[in-house]
């Protein structure tokens, strides 16, 4: 989902949930439909950290691209899928910014290099080498993205790619933190350190800098992550063992979840399908349960905390 959204697509969270569980093989209740934009990011991450031993090959990436653009569109641009980029309509230029103010980024190497680029790449990605794994993994990531082989999704195969190279480096494929969600989160230096790198002498160091400070503070936010998620599953452990109706254990999970504003009457009886009364005395009942506690604010800003709960 980060990922897609350093792109500026929001995919939606249920769907995703689902099409991971189908490819997983895990039961859950009330899968979402299928949808194509949704397994193809699915499939190229699953693929990239579960099948990380296997080499990373030609047909790989254009299998990859074809699932990520299975209409053979961007948008409303028709676009060269599972096949490198052919600078039919000009150069490959990184334009960024609103329309009307444009400003090149970064122009790729002319596409008739790229079935020799892309050899010599794909033969430094699989070979063994002296380099540090996760040194490998950042500068896997600039080279691809440097070569920009593709009409578009260049950015999501590039993350992927380091993803499957971080996953080699630790010879598991479960990791707990997700390098995509850390550069969604400080987007304006990773375009800025990228624009630098390819604008200079392409002298790496400082890209590979960045790259390691960004996978530093990933891991770190993986702990808090972690953390977190612990704290809900003992909440969750103390609310089972308590006398609380399907409404109040309902709107009780989705606020552990997290959802937008604060716990309100109007909002428990919208997210339990209830009248306001109703919800009033749900609440009422929480509180006396010493569950919930009513926040400092009063008359129509009235608004509810779980209690111990951040």
């Amino acid at each position: 989902m980060k990922s897609s959204e350093i792109e500026g697509e929001r995919l939606n969270p249920e769907t995703v949930r689902s099409s991971l569980a189908r490819r997983l093989g895990v039961d859950i209740g009330g899968l979402k439909p299928i949808d194509r934009d949704v397994e193809g990011i699915v499939s190229v991450m699953i693929d990239a950290t579960t099948n990380y031993r296997d080499p990373l090959t030609e047909d790989r990436l254009f299998g990859w691209h074809s699932v990520l653009f299975p209409a053979g569109r961007s948008g409303f641009l028709k676009i060269a899928a599972g096949r490198w980029r052919d600078d039919a309509h000009g150069p490959m230029q990184v334009v960024p910014g609103p329309i009307g103010r444009e400003e090149v980024h970064y122009e790729a190497p002319p596409a008739i290099r790229l079935d020799a680029d892309m050899a010599r790449f794909l033969d430094w990605f699989n070979r063994e080498t002296n380099i540090d794994p996760v040194i490998q993994a950042g500068l896997a990531h600039l080279w691809f993205v440097t070569l920009h082989p593709f009409d578009d999704g260049n950015g999501r195969i590039a993350r992927a790619i380091a993803d499957m190279q971080l996953t080699r480096s630790e010879n598991d494929s479960q990791r707990f933190y997700s390098m995509s969600a850390q550069i969604r989160d400080e987007p304006d230096d990773y375009y800025e350190i990228l624009k630098r790198t390819q604008r200079g002498t392409l002298e790496v160091t400082p890209w590979l800098e960045w790259f390691l400070r960004c996978l530093s503070r990933a891991i770190a936010r993986s702990g808090e992550t972690s953390a977190a998620a612990l704290n809900r599953a003992r909440f969750r452990e103390k609310l089972d063992a308590l006398p609380l109706n399907e409404r109040q254990r309902s709107v009780l999970h989705r606020y552990l979840d997290g959802f937008e504003g604060k716990l309100t009457t109007s909002k428990y009886a919208k997210l339990a399908k209830c009248s306001q009364d109703t919800a009033y005395r749900d609440i009422l009942a929480l509180a006396g349960l010493g569950i919930l506690i009513q926040n400092p604010a009063r008359g129509r800003s009235t608004s509810y905390s779980i209690v111990g709960w951040p």
